[in-house]
């Protein structure tokens, strides 16, 4: 949902203090407006250029604008503004893209087009499509620079069709003491400006005050503002745009950085499509950074995205942050290794060859990380602390505090041992789960009470070694404790494959017996004790490529730039080798099969042979949810080829495409906003392999879709990859798989953390066999008097939207609109009818509003009873001096003292909750709402609220037990039928007076910052925080916690895709045995990979016949219910004492004998149609039953279900 822009009268120079919108809670705004003015920031690393090209003819391409020829002067004249992307180039070519169209897209050139040649003077470029060329040379005294920024000036125009003319005097210095030709021209695409804020008012460049929130929510609970901020002024180098380096690009785009520049002097070949998605067999022969450029800068119009196919000079690499190179031989890896290292640039080698993968990080010395594994700061409350020499600290009984040694915490609230307030962190010594120890406390105070310890994140300042340093005594991260030593053997194996190109001209030649035992022997030479089957595999599969280990690897790199970006989260420290060994086919390849055919799969076949290049063309797949899991799943099915021959892609989706989702759901551009994610996805897909055969559907998956999604459809599935976000759905599919006995590979993300699943038919338990703990839920009575988390007050705040925004107007409304609703209600069980029509006649009669002033008096009030009233009777009952029976003070540990607020109407916060609750008041009711708080300050201050006097005889709860019973002890004895009727006689007198009521209930949205949920919310949850002196929440965290919020970034949802997807392709091959899968275990903060084989399905058994969760019995119908009962004691020796097919019980050994001898002679559907009362649909073709069964002696025995085919 899009944000929008406050009001004008909440911005009136005349809006007094109590109208004023709290800082803390206002939605960020957008990008700055397109007419002010442009200054160039100056960049970290900006020098002198003294850099000298070969006299090449040097080109660019750009929207518009090819090959005009410019007089480059000898010495020219850098003026301090100038961009200082483009000027460290020298005999470069660059063109920078953000969104707009290519040089072969772009429309007719505009009449109004400004160009001059030959004299060092600026040209600009105005096509009809609204996007703006600037080639910009200057002369030594730069005489048109004003000129021409003039000219942009009055061209503001341009922002109505939202080109963004960014950076106008971007500067090209090409010293040449030959005074040499070159053809230079930078484009700058629409909305290149950085996310939210621009204090320099340079359209690149992004404030370190706002971040576009409705773009980057999910990530920004990954990495925090503050990381966001570091990552938005960081300018990336990345060099080799083939499959990898778009992954990595792809990704890095889509965190944020302020700008990447994709390096690349190689033209694409038709090997490339295996995997560079971006490219088409019409850019064969084109620059691959250029052809992809565009595409790329579309992910993100926050990210200056620029194509360079130049020189990498150290002037060139010196304004940049990190630099990754993924395609540069050893002796280029070495020089701008040692470069990066000695100027403290973060440098990141990354390698794909084949089935293997390697990683290199130096970030230099004294890199700082901040925050190392990204896990929220842990809170403890403590319930004693001793005064000795070894201060120790016990919490209370309620959790572990979860803390480790070597963690620092520092106060706050301890009574006595004040000094401990406010402290600089202090380092723990962990005694056991309750206790940890702080060092000498004997010369503070007497403890007396209370206290909160809290977790400190410190700063570690780790030091890389150089490339050549790490080279001599490599450290590895593990990522597979099952090949402990494929690391340093494929650590030989890669640097082989440099010297081994560099000597023969190209790679081993794919499954060459010959080229793979000299390749062998080269790495013999170097170490003895290598393991010779992964370097001879490394050897024959090593000159292909697979998009899902780009993917992959494409993930884990760019986690990696953020790091260097941000020092959020651990490094890699210092080498990360991985490999997928066992996709493989366990006969091998012959060497005929993995021929070069010339088609877009060459570079795979390369790795797997043309036979099974085939079976991944015949495959259909299902692939289940198109957000970011099925978007990575859906590119990179497209591009391994599934669906391409006789088979196909299926994909559904139910929702439409928001803002939020374009942070990582890569397939989806902004014009995509309210469109069906899966249809749009297939679309997408289709353009980049025009040749897959995909099918979409924007359908859920369940009970009510089986017409579609039925058992026929399902058997012609060869498995299902899912993509879900919530366990129901995944239980639903994870069934329905085990029923159709297919494989299913099951995914899923957290912040930095992602899980693979793969489930084989007859070999592994499926996703339902195990499952994780249930959500800890807080205690009612915490929640309703006694909170002491922000969590707390966040939850009650959400449960006060649910029951006044939401439950109480839906029951009005369906009393209102259902003829029938009162039956049902009454229906109910316990004290539940009263509650409803309590709450109808509440909405309805008693608290009805009218009119806007009567939505701000209930505000009003409803402020009052919960703030003051309501905690004045909570004091009334416990006083703050209340004692318990043992002796201990009432309010201490858990339970805070409340203290009740007195209304301030210039308090923000009091005004802010009157503001957000009388306007949503007015929306449930059909009022016009009100959105001027001046005018609103005016009617609170009419209102009188009553007095409230505390009432003796109140009941509150103080335990748990208590409150629950309480809760749920109501039986329909508790029910006043006195009151029931009484209220069922005034809601049929105000339906008989025919008052015309409009009533709508309002369902929760926490990403529209214009409804006034989240800010009705906040405001609640913090006022209830300052009834109990608990630290308040920003509008940020409190949309986490309220709303649920699952944080996720692409770079975890790239690397578990990618995985996921290999697992499929073992699938498509047919392996069976247990130890060729792998279920991964991931979290990129720490970082941390770890892969296990699956865990096999249990073994049951019954007369010695064993069976697992894929085994049932087959029975064909019709047979009526005594022939089936007979069938089993006949044919399996089994007497049936249960029968049941859903939540429907068909029979029993207990069921009454007249009900009986009724049910045994009827056909089985007959029986399942009378006794669940709904009818057998036509689409389906068997009916699951579950049954208990004795044995021949008696006993009970477990056994499969049926599967009963209808006839």
């Amino acid at each position: 949902m899009s944000s929008s822009s406050p009001t004008a009268e909440q911005n009136s120079p005349a809006e007094p203090p109590a109208a004023k919108k709290r800082k803390l809670l206002a939605p960020t705004g957008g990008a700055p407006n397109a007419n002010t003015p442009t200054t160039s920031p100056t960049n970290r690393n900006t020098q002198g250029n003294n850099n000298t090209d070969n006299g090449d003819d040097n080109r660019i391409y750009e929207s518009g604008v090819e090959g005009i020829e410019v007089d480059v002067p000898k010495k020219p004249t850098v003026p301090s503004h100038s961009v200082s992307l483009s000027d460290a180039i020298a005999g470069s070519v660059g063109s920078t893209c953000a969104g707009g169209k290519s040089s072969t897209e772009s429309d007719s050139t505009s009449s109004s087009s400004v160009v001059k040649k030959g004299s060092g003077q600026s040209g600009v470029f105005v096509s009809d499509s609204g996007e703006c060329a600037v080639t910009d040379v200057r002369s030594e005294e730069s005489n048109n620079s004003l000129e021409l920024k003039e000219k942009i000036s009055k061209g503001n125009i341009l922002a109505t069709t939202s080109a963004s003319v960014s950076a106008v005097n971007a500067n090209v210095n090409n010293s040449n003491s030959n005074g040499t030709k070159s053809n230079i021209g930078v484009v700058y695409g629409r909305n290149n400006q950085m996310a939210g804020g621009n204090p320099t008012g340079d359209p690149r460049s992004r404030g370190a005050s706002d971040i576009d929130e409705s773009l980057y929510s999910r990530q920004l609970y990954v990495l925090g503002h503050d990381a966001m901020r570091r990552m938005a002024n960081s300018d990336i180098l990345l060099s080799g745009i083939g499959g990898l380096g778009l992954e990595i690009a792809k990704n890095v785009i889509l965190g944020g950085v302020k700008s990447i520049t994709l390096h690349d002097k190689a033209n694409c070949t038709i090997r490339d499509l295996a995997s560079q998605f971006y490219l088409t067999e019409s850019d064969v022969g084109r620059n691959r950074a250029q052809a992809s450029c565009n595409q790329l800068a579309e992910l993100n119009s926050y990210v200056r995205t620029t194509a360079y196919t130049g020189e990498l000079t150290e002037e060139f690499m010196k304004q940049f942050r990190v630099i990754v190179l993924t395609a540069s031989d050893d002796a280029e890896q070495r020089r701008i290794a040692k470069f990066a290292h000695d100027n403290a640039i973060a440098l990141i080698i990354a390698e794909t060859h084949g089935l293997f993968a390697k990683i290199f990080c130096d970030f230099g010395e004294n890199f700082t990380i901040y925050d190392q594994d990204g896990a929220q700061p842990i809170s403890t409350m403590i319930a004693s602390i001793t005064r000795d020499s070894q201060g120790v600290i016990t919490c209370l009984d309620e959790t572990r505090h979860g803390l480790n040694d070597g963690d620092y915490v520092t106060f706050s609230e301890v009574q006595g041992m004040t000094e401990l307030n406010g402290c600089e962190p202090i380092k723990i010594s962990v005694l056991g789960p309750y206790t940890f120890s702080i060092g000498d406390t004997s010369q503070f105070g007497e403890y007396i009470s209370g206290g909160i310890a809290t977790q400190v994140k410190m700063p570690k300042v780790v030091n890389f070694k150089s490339l050549q340093e790490s080279e001599k005594e490599p450290e590895f991260l593990i990522s597979d404790f099952a090949k402990f030593d494929h690391p340093i053997s494929l650590h030989i194996a890669f640097a082989a494959l440099h010297k081994y190109v560099e000597q023969v001209g190209q790679p081993p030649r794919p499954w060459n017996e010959e080229d793979a035992q000299i390749f062998l022997q080269m790495c013999k030479s170097v170490n003895a004790d290598i393991n010779d089957n992964v370097v001879l595999l490394f050897a024959k599969t090593c000159a292909g490529n697979t998009c899902p280990i780009d993917a992959a690897i494409g993930g884990f790199v760019a986690q990696e730039v953020l790091k260097a970006c941000t020092g959020k989260f651990t490094p890699i420290y210092q080498w990360l080798y991985y490999d997928a060994i066992e996709c493989i086919p366990t006969e091998g390849v012959e060497e005929a099969d993995a021929q070069p055919v010339g088609s877009r799969y060459d570079a795979q076949i390369a790795i797997f042979g043309k036979n099974f290049q085939e079976k991944l063309g015949d495959a259909r797949y299902f692939i289940v949810g198109a957000g970011a899991i099925g978007c990575e799943l859906l590119k990179n099915f497209a591009m391994i080829g599934v669906g391409s021959g006789q088979g196909e892609i299926v994909i559904t989706d139910m929702d439409l495409i928001e803002k939020s989702n374009l942070n990582r759901q890569f397939l989806f551009r902004p014009h995509d906003v309210q469109k069906p994610k899966a249809k749009t996805a297939a679309n997408a897909i289709k353009k980049m392999n025009p040749n897959i055969k995909v099918t979409a559907y924007e359908l859920r998956v369940g009970p009510e879709t089986e017409k579609v999604f039925s058992e026929e459809f399902f058997g012609k599935l060869d498995g299902v990859a899912n993509a879900l976000d919530n366990v129901d759905a995944r239980i639903y599919m994870d069934r329905k798989c085990v029923f159709n006995r297919l494989p299913l590979v099951e995914s899923g993300t957290l912040g930095t953390m992602g899980n693979v699943q793969v489930i084989v038919p007859f070999l592994t338990e499926s996703y339902s066999s195990s499952q994780d703990p249930p959500e800890k839920s807080i205690p009612i009575c915490t929640l309703k008097n006694f909170p002491n988390a922000i969590e707390h007050t966040l939850q009650w705040a959400r449960d006060m939207f649910e029951g006044v925004f939401t439950q109480s107007p839906e029951n009005a409304a369906q009393y209102l609109s259902d003829a029938n609703f009162i039956e049902r209600i009454i229906k109910l069980q316990g004290i539940r009818p009263l509650e409803i029509l309590e709450s109808v006649k509440k909405a309805l009669v008693d608290e009805r509003s009218n009119n806007f002033l009567d939505c701000v008096k209930w505000a009003r009030n409803h402020w009052e009873e919960h703030y003051a009233n309501q905690i004045k009777q909570l004091l009334f009952n416990f006083p703050p001096d209340q004692i318990t029976s043992s002796g201990q003070p009432f309010w201490s540990g858990p339970k805070r003292c409340p203290q009740p607020l007195v209304f301030d109407i210039n308090d923000d916060l009091h005004f802010d909750y009157i503001y957000a609750a009388a306007n949503l008041r007015a929306e449930m009711y059909g009022i016009e709402q009100v959105r001027d708080r001046q005018q609103i300050a005016l009617l609170v201050n009419d209102i009188t609220v009553p007095e409230f006097k505390p009432r003796s005889g109140v009941k509150i709860e103080t335990n748990e037990s208590a409150a629950a019973a309480a809760a749920n002890n109501y039986d329909s004895s508790d029910v006043d039928q006195d009151r029931v009727n009484k209220i069922l006689t005034e809601l049929q007198a105000l339906r008989e007076s025919k008052t015309p009521l409009v009533v709508k209930p309002l369902e929760f949205e926490k990403d529209d910052d214009n409804n006034l949920h989240m800010d009705f919310i906040v405001a609640a949850s913090n006022l209830r925080a300052a009834n109990y002196k608990i630290p308040p929440a920003d509008r940020h965290k409190s949309k986490l916690i309220a709303g649920k919020i699952i944080p996720a970034i692409a770079t975890t949802t790239s690397l578990v895709s990618g995985l996921a997807v290999l697992e499929v392709m073992k699938l498509i091959l047919g392996h069976k045995a247990m130890d060729k899968f792998k279920n991964a275990f991931a979290n990129l903060a720490l970082p941390f990979i770890a892969f296990s084989e699956p865990m096999p399905a249990a073994k049951n058994s019954y007369y010695g016949k064993e069976w697992t969760l894929w085994d049932r019995f087959e029975v064909a119908g019709e047979l009526t219910l005594q022939e089936f009962l007979d069938y089993f004691d006949k044919k399996e020796k089994l007497q049936i004492t249960m029968l049941s097919q859903g939540v429907s019980m068909l029979y029993s050994f207990f069921m009454p004998k007249a009900k009986c001898a009724e049910r045994l002679p009827l056909p089985m559907t007959e029986v399942v149609r009378r006794v669940s009362r709904k009818r057998i649909d036509s689409h389906e073709r068997s009916l699951v039953f579950e049954i208990c069964c004795n044995d021949e002696d008696g006993e009970d025995v477990e056994v499969p279900y049926v599967r009963y085919t209808l006839p």
